[in-house]
């Protein structure tokens, strides 16, 4: 039996579906987020944090009924092309990314937050751009698919075609999220000494939330990534971010540690909008990866609650 041929990745089509999902990310919450968003009103145990919890609610149907942005910040654009299998990439791939996000900004009315240079030229882009532009590489056994990460499609809308059905794992997905400023500065990173070990892990995480966590619009969803070097450590983390709530991690030993530090960062009283309540965070999601012996790097990046990303499988 012959292998298929390998799958061409085109960047046009590429853009279209980032500018498509893009305007409408700006205005839907990610429907496993606002399911379980939802879901804790059931749980919730402070008064105030049960008002704060239905005006979120009804601040994301509002958006969503009126295509108006879910938060003033609609952040900045990430997208990642998560390859795996037979994929013939070009190094353009990401080349008209920029120029359909400037039009699904402009289309969608979303804030202008982009500065051309973080230091130096602190001049607004004018047209959120430069999108953040990832390709990742993947053995099949790593694929979020096969990590019981399975994708998530914004709204009602379908994933595009074709679709390999015949696969166990898609060849290539395409994520995109908007990440605003706010949940972003409430991130942090740090390589421990390995003798800290797992108990030295869960007080930096819970460390982290505690100290920032109330400044990014909870109830969160808290990504923690662990292992890998000092840069791989954080997009470990990122990528945490787009697993489906609810869904079990596949390693028994890390779903009981994120199990853990759910329970931990419930119990720092931040609740819902910072004002108090037993819902900090909706959920924990962890990724881990090989290191050197002598490093433990940890990184915990936050979802706010305008979690907004879709992943869409392309072959």
């Amino acid at each position: 039996m012959r292998p298929k041929p390998p799958i061409t990745l085109d960047a046009a089509q590429l853009a279209e579906l980032v500018e498509e999902h893009v305007a409408k990310l700006a205005s839907t919450l990610r429907p496993d987020y606002l399911a379980a968003l939802e879901a804790s009103l059931a749980t919730e145990e402070s008064e105030r944090g049960v008002e704060v919890l239905e005006q979120l609610l009804a601040n994301a149907a509002l958006a969503a009924t009126e295509g108006l942005p879910l938060c003033q910040d609609t952040g900045s654009v990430w997208v990642c092309v998560e390859a795996s299998g037979a994929v013939n990439l070009t190094a353009d791939l990401f080349s008209q990314v920029d120029a359909a996000v400037a039009r699904a900004s402009k289309a969608a009315g979303m804030r202008r937050s982009m500065v051309r240079d973080a230091l130096l030229e602190r001049v607004n882009t004018q047209d959120n751009t430069p999108a953040f532009c990832e390709l990742l590489l993947k053995r099949g056994s790593e694929s979020a698919a096969s990590a019981g990460m399975p994708a998530i499609t914004s709204g009602d809308t379908p994933a595009p075609s074709p679709v390999n059905t015949a696969a166990a794992i898609p060849a290539a997905t395409l994520h995109i999220m908007l990440k605003g400023g706010g949940s972003d500065n409430a991130s942090a990173l740090a390589l421990l000494p390995p003798g800290v070990g797992v108990a030295g892990m869960l007080d930096f995480v819970e460390e982290a939330v505690a100290a920032k966590g109330a400044n990014a619009c909870p109830p969160l969803v808290v990504g923690v990534g662990v292992g890998g070097s000092f840069d791989r450590v954080a997009g470990l983390a990122k990528h945490a971010l787009l697993r489906t709530l609810g869904s079990v991690h596949p390693n028994a030993e890390t779903a009981l540690l994120e199990e853990q530090l759910l329970t931990r960062i419930n119990a720092l009283g931040i609740g819902p909008g910072g004002l108090g309540g037993s819902t900090t965070a909706l959920a924990v999601h962890m990724e881990t990866a090989p290191s050197h012996i002598a490093a433990l790097p940890v990184a915990v990046n936050i979802g706010c609650t305008a979690l907004r990303s879709v992943s869409i499988p392309l072959f």
